[in-house]
Formats: C-alpha cells, structure tokens, sequence
C-alpha cells in the first residue's frame, strides 16, 4: 500500500516507481510515505503519466486505450507541486514525451474547433520521468519546508 508503506522512516537509498502515482487517489500521502522512507540524501526516480492543459473528458477517456495510466493523473505543474510541498528538492524532469492521440480519434469525439483549440494550447497526455532528493537532515527540513 503506497499510502501505507510498511518499512520504517529513513530506511531506502533509493525509490523507484513506474506509472503507479497517478493512479493513488491520495497523492499527497503517498508522496509523503516516499519522503519518509528516504534516507537522507536518499532519492526517487518515478515514471509517470501527467497532463498539460485541462483535457476534454472524452478525451480523457478514450486516452486510456493509448496510455492505460491516464485514470487519475493530474496537471504536471500540480504534480510537481506536491513533490516541492512534501520537501523534496532537486526537482527534475529527466524526461518527457508526449501520448499522441491520433487525429482520427480526436475527430470522433471532438469537433475541429475542438481540435484546433485542443493543439494550440498544448494540451496533452506526457509519459514523463522525474527524480528529486530528500535533503539532508542537518537542514532540518521536512515535509512542507522551505529551509533546503
């Protein structure tokens, strides 16, 4: 249970995650278990599926034929948001790659001003890889910190 890790506080080097964040309703508190396991100077790598722009609800769900981790996955600026709000630092995007929904589907279930509307503000479903630290305890920073 991501929310619910069962290991003690300080006790990985390392956590590694594949398109799983996305799909826990509670984010926060999971980002916050990661947080708490991580030794200091311990960190993450996490793949996962975020959003730019607010994406029609149709598309939405017919993305999930293209991107089965599309259920449940926020804003990137959101989720970046929350990884800076539980304490972690050294935020970075390593890599980030957009799920193209072909145009064929788009037209099924959008109209063309849709469409255009749709590429013009960069709207869209991005696999992406992020890795960030837990500071080092002598800051004493935590969650919700802004000393590190």
């Amino acid at each position: 249970d991501i929310e619910d890790i069962p290991l003690s506080s300080k006790r990985a080097d390392v956590v590694v995650s594949n398109c799983v964040m996305n799909l826990v309703p509670d984010k926060e508190k999971a980002f916050s278990e990661v947080f708490r396991i991580l030794k200091p100077l311990g960190h993450f790598s996490i793949s996962d599926i975020v959003l730019k722009g607010d994406l029609p609800e149709a598309i939405k769900k017919e993305a999930e034929m293209y991107a089965g981790c599309v259920a449940g996955a926020i804003k990137k600026s959101e989720y970046l948001g929350i990884l800076a709000e539980q304490g972690f630092v050294n935020i970075t995007v390593q890599k980030e790659k957009e799920i193209i929904i072909p145009v064929e589907v788009l037209s099924q279930y959008l109209s063309q001003e849709e469409i255009s509307t749709y590429k013009e503000k960069g709207m869209g479903i991005y696999s992406i890889t992020v890795y960030a630290e837990r500071p080092d305890a002598s800051c004493g920073c935590g969650p919700k910190a802004t000393c590190c």
